[in-house]
């Protein structure tokens, strides 16, 4: 039987930030990712301010710099006609003014080489967690299946979920979300990119018609989120493949050779939307961040930000009770007190935006009865810089600990 510190489930972007930074601070630390590489399509590919902020302080930035990607300084929405500026973070604090578009495989590529360095860490690769291991009431460990399908356990002081918005290990602690209504689930699909003056790295929503849908700008396609209305993906596709062709098209105005990319409903993936959060995030011996605790919305593109915020949290509250091997509830609830307010806020700004998207999926949003949000937006310039910043930043924004910083080229433990 394996024995660990802290075991991480989930290799996403709180996984390896939480891996990392507790390697840097000398624990022993072992990270369970299910896949055999970080290369999946349709995942949140944004980079914050606030976490380029982060791996300049980790001393990662410089490589980060070298990975291709582009810059957005600006979140627009064109409503029928009318564009509204939703964001503009060009006058925010800070030396990053802007949100870096980048694939996430390249994002947790970059993160798996620096904890690859640390000699406290561990990452195993295709070992997918399958049930957690007990002793009068306190999780200890893990169950895993290995790249070989052979069943293994992994004995921990502590045992972290960062296993997304489907958490086995949040259903293995018997933990259970409160769970928000939504008015939408997404179809993720990708479309050739044309060559016109919206190719420059944005992200642009678009609504009008009863439709509603946001792209992404990756070069040579867009990432694109078409959103329809909760639980209608089977009845929608009854439809032919042109129908949604014919609707996108005439959202974005993109021409058939543009969505002709779309050759059949096999190349539109549905993203059933979830929306919620936990009482409580931990139990005796285990704790959830980032999704696995609070399930967020797509809209906005916070998750990944909030996930890795957690992360920077969890690894400065609960790195000295790791080495001591005495980290108790109290550590745990610490950890979820000091993220509940930005998670709350970032819970709240979605369910606005859900109000608006639902209107424009009834078809009642137009030029002419905006929100009063986007109105603000619209009339008064400087509101666009306070979103940007909440988008962008957020609220509580964390910082590296110590223990993991970089400075002249030697890390001050």
């Amino acid at each position: 039987m394996d024995r660990t510190r802290c075991c991480i489930a989930g290799g996403g972007p709180a996984g390896m930030m939480l891996g990392l930074l507790l390697a840097r601070a000398g624990i022993e630390v072992t990270v369970l990712e299910k896949h055999g590489d970080f290369l999946r399509d349709f995942r949140g590919d944004t980079v914050h301010p606030s976490t380029l902020r982060l791996l300049d302080e980790l001393g990662l930035g410089e490589a980060f710099a070298r990975l291709p990607f582009a810059k957005l300084a600006e979140m627009r929405a064109q409503v029928g006609t009318t564009t509204v500026v939703l964001g503009d973070m060009r006058r925010i604090p800070g030396r990053h003014k802007y949100v870096a578009m980048v694939p996430q495989w390249d994002f947790l590529d970059l993160l798996a080489r620096a904890a690859a360095e640390e000699p406290c860490f561990t990452l195993r690769m295709q070992t997918e967690v399958t049930g957690l291991l007990t002793e009068g009431g306190r999780v200890t460990g893990v169950r895993f299946h290995d790249e070989h399908g052979s069943p293994g356990e992994l004995v921990a002081d502590l045992t972290v979920a960062c296993d997304g918005r489907d958490s086995r290990v949040r259903e293995a602690a018997g933990l259970r979300q409160r769970l928000f209504e939504v008015p939408m689930d997404v179809w993720q699909i990708r479309v050739d990119a044309p060559a016109d003056p919206l190719k420059d790295g944005r992200v642009f929503a678009r609504f009008g018609g009863g439709q509603a849908a946001v792209t992404m700008d990756r070069g040579t396609y867009y990432q694109t989120s078409y959103l329809i209305k909760k639980g209608r993906d089977a009845e929608l596709r009854a439809h032919d493949i042109q129908w949604l062709r014919d609707r996108l098209g005439a959202l974005f105005d993109w021409d058939d050779e543009v969505t002709g990319a779309i050759a059949s409903w096999d190349d539109v993936k549905l993203l059933e939307v979830t929306f919620g959060r936990l009482r409580r995030w931990y139990r005796d011996g285990l704790l959830c961040i980032g999704d696995a605790a609070h399930t967020m919305s797509p809209v906005g593109g916070v998750g990944v930000n909030l996930a890795l915020q957690d992360a920077v949290a969890a690894a400065r509250i609960l790195a000295a009770p790791l080495r001591r091997g005495t980290v108790g509830v109290a550590d745990l609830a610490h950890v979820q007190k000091r993220r509940h307010l930005p998670m709350a806020v970032a819970q709240k700004s979605q369910q606005a935006e859900h109000t608006m998207i639902r209107s424009a999926l009834d078809g009642t949003l137009d030029a002419d009865r905006l929100p009063v949000p986007m109105r603000l937006l619209r009339r008064v310039p400087p509101l666009r810089t306070v979103a940007g910043y909440l988008g962008g930043v957020g609220v509580r924004p964390e910082r590296a600990p110590a223990f993991a910083r970089v400075s002249a080229g030697a890390r001050s433990r």
